[in-house]
């Protein structure tokens, strides 16, 4: 009895020990993660949620690796783990930045730039739209499913004890945010284009009659339009942005120079 509870103490301390240290990795990425490491969740929903993406990778993770990590010293893996988990949740990040430079750039364009969104946040109101239609749609086509298999996945990537090199992080970091400008500019292209029409129109009425004010006739059209506009153009943007984030989820690890 007391030599089966002796083994029993000990899978267990080594359990805890491979469950901290896949923590330390989900822990780190949760506090980027889109959908679940936004600041309008309540902290202890974060905490509850990073708790269960941790069982989920301990499940799925190869038990001699992690058990490889626990035999070594705590400092140098919880650093490392915790740097590799906030490169992967950085890296993820960059799609919802993406959101709101596109949100705006399309306040910008359509005059409402001054609207703010949610209290205590500067971002404009466009911003926050897209920004939770981008997080809702994700959480619809099974964001929390993609999310676990990535951080599975990252162990063999990048199993415990190491980080990536200097060049890959420079190349994740390169691209990942010419991929944010260039999906913000997609998004937001069509509000640019009629922004630019207006403008021209603009100053060709006012060119061909300059006692008439049009400024005030021209900047409630152009609201309107934009509203228009982002009932019409917004739902295919957002579906540009999913299928950028699932290629991204699809081959997280692989670096295109």
């Amino acid at each position: 009895m007391t030599a089966d509870l002796a083994r029993l103490l000990s899978d267990a301390q080594l359990w805890l020990a491979q469950a901290f240290i896949v923590f330390l990795r989900v822990g780190g990425a949760m506090a980027l993660m889109p959908a679940f490491g936004e600041q309008i969740v309540p902290a202890r929903v974060r905490l509850v949620a990073a708790f269960a993406f941790t069982l989920v990778t301990l499940s799925g993770t190869d038990p001699v690796t992690l058990g490889a990590a626990t035999r070594t010293a705590v400092s140098p893996t919880l650093l490392s783990e915790m740097g590799v988990g906030l490169a992967i949740g950085a890296m993820l990040r960059l799609f919802v930045l993406a959101l709101q430079t596109a949100g705006m750039m399309i306040a910008q364009s359509i005059s409402l730039a001054q609207m703010f969104g949610v209290a205590g946040e500067s971002q404009p109101a466009v911003s926050t739209l897209l920004t939770l239609g981008g997080l809702a749609l994700a959480a619809h086509l099974g964001l929390h499913i993609k999310i676990a298999a990535l951080l599975i996945a990252s162990y063999d990537a990048i199993p415990p004890r190491s980080l990536p090199s200097a060049e890959v992080l420079r190349l994740w970091g390169l691209g990942g945010v010419a991929q944010t400008f260039s999906l913000a500019f997609s998004i937001a292209m069509p509000f640019v284009l009629g922004g630019l029409l207006y403008n021209v129109a603009l100053g060709a009425i006012n060119r061909a009659m300059p006692q008439m004010m049009v400024t005030f006739i021209g900047a409630p059209a152009l609201t309107f339009g934009g509203l228009v506009l982002l009932t019409v153009a917004v739902p295919t943007g957002l579906l540009v942005w999913s299928g950028a984030l699932d290629r991204f989820l699809s081959a997280p690890f692989e670096v295109h120079r």
